[in-house]
């Protein structure tokens, strides 16, 4: 069936044109004067894609447009060659895609085709955004779903990677069979084997009777595998052989068994981090990577939370029969300038609330929570302004996250260390000129100005570093952290542990929120580094 197109006659010249084209090209079309209801047009001609060709500065439409675009309608908009702002005018009202005229019919013609193909793209995977980098990811998913290579999806938790993998799967040739999930981190490390592939009866206690695993109830469709940076060494070499051989025994079992199986696997954690640590076995990192999808955060696609707020809104309001008139402008700027660490998932979440609770049901300012209220951009490296007080486990948690993220960034300096310690200067990209920024020292050290071990020698800065605190157990920061030359990144990480248990007084679910790990990631550093044993770390 032919695709329809709405075009709306603020512009009588341009809008003739333009149909005349659209229908030239097979398309179905329709035209709505101003003075019509342009929302009852819509419900009445069900189009494809609507072509604003003015207007777009008039409030009443920018509701329209949402609910049109939240429907699966794509969105066109025909600028003034005037307009001051023309980016400001799409993101207001949602738009899909924006033109400055005048424009070519033809060309206007071949940019709402290419909406139409995305937005039925976006509905069925339910992936929404208009940022090149979710545009990228849609890309991908269509040229990865007609092969059975193994794709690997990373990014941050609550961006999304099982929509992807669900996508991929969807579009596959696949499509009719199983799609099997399996969160890694969530299955018991002694029953993770058994889950995955299955067990003969009798294979251990407990085992009344033959169990299928994962991999048997996946053949012939998709198994996603997600966290599975958490597998510990032992099952990460009988997926590898999976993987490689598509053959695996059951627990307990004598017998191959052949499946036919795609694995789409995930990670919130850099892989490739993962191996350099000896987490992750070299051989697996490079048999999952073979496709690669990256999925960004919220806070680097802020474009789109405008879309998301509205679809999110429009369909939980239709979930819980609620009136839903819309979002203030205050309410959605704080949205949008929000940190989102949990991603989509957390805007999601958060909408579903504020749609059910928002009284008159318009979402305003005074709706969103304290929280996403007071959050502001935090950038690297991270002060704490007075080193003699206690550090809030608020504030901890971003310092020992830095120190996480600044790994790499170190391992390097350390490798470009000469014998005799030196100052290092980041230059600016582009400028010639040295960054400016605090020093960051990694290590052990006494009390500020005590002269302990890990003091800053001579030649070092003489100023104290911004970036403080104490890796003591059970102290609070009474100095800089610093790095000395010959120190491992296993030191760094090990003082990062250390830090995190001291401020949650040895709770070891505290601490690895706070360092943003698993877990069981948690118990294994704390085995590798023989701090298990010491009662003052752990609960």
């Amino acid at each position: 069936m032919a695709s329809k197109v709405l075009i709306t006659l603020e512009d009588l010249e341009t809008a003739v044109r333009v149909n005349a084209a659209f229908e030239a090209a097979g398309l179905r079309t329709s035209m709505v004067s101003a003075l019509d209801d342009l929302a009852e047009a819509i419900r009445g001609f069900s189009p494809d894609l609507i072509v604003l060709t003015g207007g777009l500065r008039e409030s009443g439409r920018a509701r329209v447009v949402a609910g049109g675009s939240s429907a699966g309608i794509a969105t066109l908009g025909l600028v003034e060659p005037g307009d001051s702002d023309p980016a400001a005018v799409a993101h207001r009202m949602g738009l899909s895609a924006i033109m400055i005229k005048p424009v070519e019919p033809e060309e206007v013609v071949s940019a709402g085709r290419r909406l139409i193909e995305r937005k039925k793209l976006q509905v069925r995977t339910g992936i929404l955004g208009e940022h090149p980098s979710i545009l990228e990811v849609l890309i991908k998913i269509e040229q990865m779903a007609s092969v059975s290579s193994t794709v690997l999806v990373q990014g941050e938790s609550g961006t999304g990677k099982e929509l992807v993998a669900r996508a991929i799967h969807d579009l596959s040739p696949r499509r009719d069979k199983p799609f099997i999930a399996v969160n890694c981190a969530a299955i018991p490390e002694t029953l993770l084997e058994s889950e995955l592939f299955g067990h003969e009866k009798g294979a251990f206690t407990g085992a009344a009777e033959r169990r299928l695993g994962m991999f048997e109830l996946a053949d012939g469709g998709s198994i996603f595998l997600d966290e599975v940076g958490e597998m510990l060494p032992a099952t990460q070499v009988k997926l590898l052989r999976v993987l490689e051989d598509r053959a695996f025994f059951r627990v307990g079992g004598a017998q191959a068994i052949k499946v036919d199986v795609r694995v789409l696997a995930a990670t919130n954690q850099p892989l490739r981090e993962a191996v350099d640590a000896g987490v992750v076995r070299a051989d697996l990192y490079y048999r999952l990577n073979v496709l690669s999808i990256y999925l960004p955060p919220l806070r680097e696609r802020r474009s789109d939370i405008p879309i998301l707020v509205r679809t999110f809104a429009d369909q939980f309001a239709r979930q819980h029969d609620r009136v839903f008139r819309g979002i203030t402008p205050e309410a959605l700027d704080i949205l949008t300038e929000a940190e989102w660490p949990g991603n989509v998932r957390q805007l999601r979440n958060l909408i579903e609330s504020m749609v059910v609770l928002a009284p008159a049901g318009e979402i305003r300012a005074s709706d969103i929570p304290r929280e996403i209220q007071d959050q502001r951009l935090r950038h690297l490296p991270v002060p704490v302004p007075d080193v003699a007080r206690e550090v809030s486990g608020h504030e901890l948690k971003y310092i020992v996250q830095s120190l996480i993220d600044l790994r790499v960034q170190v391992e390097e300096l350390r490798r470009r260390l000469n014998e005799v310690p030196q100052r290092v200067e980041i230059m600016e990209p582009g400028t010639g000129h040295p960054l400016t920024m605090p020093e960051v020292y990694v290590g052990r050290m006494g009390p500020a100005g005590a002269g302990g071990a890990g003091m800053p020698r001579g030649d070092l800065p003489s100023r104290e570093p911004a970036l403080v605190y104490d890796v003591t157990p059970g102290r609070g920061p009474s100095g800089p952290v610093v790095y000395e030359q010959g120190m491992k990144m296993a030191d760094v990480e090990r003082a990062a542990i250390q830090a995190a248990l001291a401020a949650t007084r040895g709770n070891r679910r505290k601490a690895a929120e706070m360092l943003g790990i698993g877990e069981r990631t948690l118990y294994r550093k704390l085995k590798e580094y023989h701090l298990d044993g010491d009662p003052s770390h752990v609960t």
